[in-house]
């Protein structure tokens, strides 16, 4: 998985106190930041409460704007190839759109490395693997002992081509156990499909399942981030379980159509990254269930060609490929 640089978090640290001279003049019209999501999502929240931070920096008014459908790749295609390189447009993407989908569609309808140029790195969601409760199995290797006794484990998704759908076979083909993926079109079907005992699993995420595990209504078996989710302490990490090759996580980012100046992406970057830093807007997107990762333009652009070639080798082990 990309590593990022020790000192990457002190460009939080310098967000605030970033030199103002020769700046480059932000557009005097307001900002559409698209998102392929729907309202109400948690991306949609990332973007909202980014908008708000940002009020103050672009004065012109920020708009949240949602164009779900196709995986994300009507708002990723519009921002690639319509907008115009001004800063007045950006895309609020994830990792499906700027690093899987070179990979899943033959003909993807733009170039991530080509058509943006990165702005910055917000945030990121780990997953949860959850079960139901009356599963015969009290841990991951007691469900992985339990899957190879079936003819396969159904495991719902939150769409083909998405994160919990490659985690899914991912831990199948890690742990020798065959996964049947049950699509759903969004996570809340896929959590109300395991609820109802229709599939046996699911990868989540962890802000979406954890009032249902609080509950007993799930049995969480393993988280996917790095560290254990404040949300659901008990939990281990797949790390810990011997299992790092399954440490994913979804993450967001703001990017711009690659003839974006520069020194305006710069602008927006800076403002971008004092937003991030603001108490109140971290504590609220962290009770939303994300975890921080805000970072430059760089750092983003590096992280972005380095999921995009993990994702690569991925994809092909499973020989997926997105229905066009």
């Amino acid at each position: 998985m990309f590593q990022r640089p020790l000192g990457r978090r002190a460009v939080l640290a310098g967000a605030a106190a970033l030199p103002f001279p020769a700046r480059a003049a932000l557009p005097d019209r307001p900002l559409r930041i698209l998102l392929g999501f729907p309202a109400g999502t948690g991306p949609d929240l990332l973007g909202r409460l980014l908008a708000e931070g940002m009020k103050e920096a672009w004065p012109a008014g920020i708009v949240v704007d949602n164009k779900p459908g196709a995986g994300g790749l009507i708002a990723a295609q519009e921002v690639a190839k319509t907008a115009p390189p001004d800063g007045s447009t950006l895309l609020l993407g994830e990792v499906a759109q700027l690093a899987m989908a070179p990979s899943t569609y033959a003909r993807l309808p733009y170039d991530p490395a080509r058509d943006f140029t990165a702005v910055a790195e917000l945030a990121s969601v780990d997953f949860a693997l959850v079960v139901p409760p009356g599963l015969p199995a009290a841990d991951l290797d007691g469900y992985l002992a339990w899957g190879k006794g079936q003819r396969a484990l159904y495991m719902g998704t939150f769409g083909a081509g998405s994160p919990g759908h490659f985690a899914a076979a991912m831990l199948g083909q890690a742990a020798g156990v065959t996964v049947e993926a049950v699509h759903f079109r969004a996570t809340a079907d896929a959590v109300a499909a395991l609820l109802n005992g229709n599939v046996q699993g699911m990868f989540g995420s962890i802000a979406a399942v954890a009032p249902h595990v609080q509950a007993g209504r799930m049995k969480a078996l393993a988280v996917t981030g790095p560290e254990r989710s404040p949300l659901l302490p008990g939990v281990p990490t797949m790390a810990e379980l011997g299992r790092p090759a399954l440490s994913i996580s979804a993450w967001f980012g703001l990017v711009a159509p690659a003839a974006t100046p520069g020194s305006l992406a710069a602008e927006i970057e800076a403002a971008v990254l004092r937003a991030m830093a603001a108490p109140a807007l971290r504590i609220r997107l962290q009770e939303a269930g994300f975890r921080l990762s805000p970072a430059g333009r760089g750092d983003f652009a590096a992280l972005m060609r380095a999921e995009t070639a993990r994702w690569a080798e991925v994809v092909r082990a499973t020989g997926f490929r997105a229905i066009e």
